[in-house]
């Protein structure tokens, strides 16, 4: 079941859109709490479509191909509340922290965004609160109403094979902050499960100044918690992404009582 906070309204977006996240099985009873930061590449109405073509849109630039299904099949699978960003990074990106120069990117990938240039302290302001604290306000929240019980946090992405001309050999990759146990269950159970390497804090490694929702919402709230990274050509047909879920679902079954007996952990470490 999906929900929508209800009364929900926002300067940016019209009444008649889709609001800034979506939760679906808010009351899941398993361990794994999913978000998916980069889940869609819609664009709010009143920015048009912020200078871009459809086929840029479509693109990486605009979100995370088949992150949103993956997630899905994930919370099914394993009872799990998932919340997803309901717009494209290229608006905000509800990934990065608010001073990094990336959170409203004027370029991505080499692409110039014409509707990010020149704006107003005000135009970022309605950005940010309608967008991006509105889907961390529904993680947040979710997150208190499970403080009672074990909770891992999976924020679930994907990534392009090659980047600046460089191959990318890893089909998966699980990143990490300051605390690695967790990742590293995930890493080796994946690795049964996979042909080819398991990238250890690859494609990207999470850091502080470039990454938002593992910090604070994980390891900020003493959770464990793990970047999935998957590579989109793994991710092109309804098959691939199937079978995706059940590699994911399988290894997180296979760790789940050791990763709780993990326990939590000082904010602070």
């Amino acid at each position: 079941m999906s929900t929508a906070p209800r009364g929900w309204t926002a300067t940016l977006l019209d009444p008649d859109e889709p609001p800034a996240f979506e939760i679906v099985n808010a009351q899941g009873a398993g361990s794994a709490v999913l978000v998916c930061d980069h889940a869609s590449n819609r664009i709010p109405r009143r920015l048009g479509s912020l200078g871009l073509a459809p086929e840029q849109l479509a693109d990486h630039i605009g979100w995370d191909p088949g992150a949103a299904e993956v997630a899905r099949g994930l919370s099914a699978h394993l009872d799990a509340p998932l919340v997803l960003s309901g717009y494209s990074r290229l608006v905000i990106d509800c990934n990065r922290p608010l001073a990094n120069t990336a959170s409203i990117a004027e370029q991505s990938a080499g692409v110039l965004v014409p509707g990010n240039l020149g704006l107003t302290t005000q135009a970022r302001a309605a950005r940010v609160e309608a967008l991006f604290r509105s889907y961390h306000d529904a993680i947040e929240r979710l997150l208190d109403a499970r403080s009672n019980r074990p909770s891992i946090l999976l924020s679930i992405h994907s990534f392009t094979p090659a980047l600046s001309g460089e191959q990318r050999p890893w089909p998966v990759g699980v990143s990490h902050w300051r605390d690695r146990r967790f990742a590293a269950l995930m890493s080796t159970a994946l690795g049964h499960r996979v042909d080819g390497i398991v990238g250890d804090n690859q494609p990207y490694p999470i850091e502080e100044a470039i990454d938002y929702t593992v910090p604070v919402h994980g390891e900020g709230r003493g959770l464990h918690a793990v970047m999935i990274e998957i590579r989109n050509d793994g991710l092109r047909t309804t098959a691939q992404i199937d079978a995706w879920v059940e590699r994911l679902a399988a290894a997180y079954r296979e760790i789940e009582a050791e990763a709780i007996k993990l326990g939590s952990f000082p904010a602070n470490i």
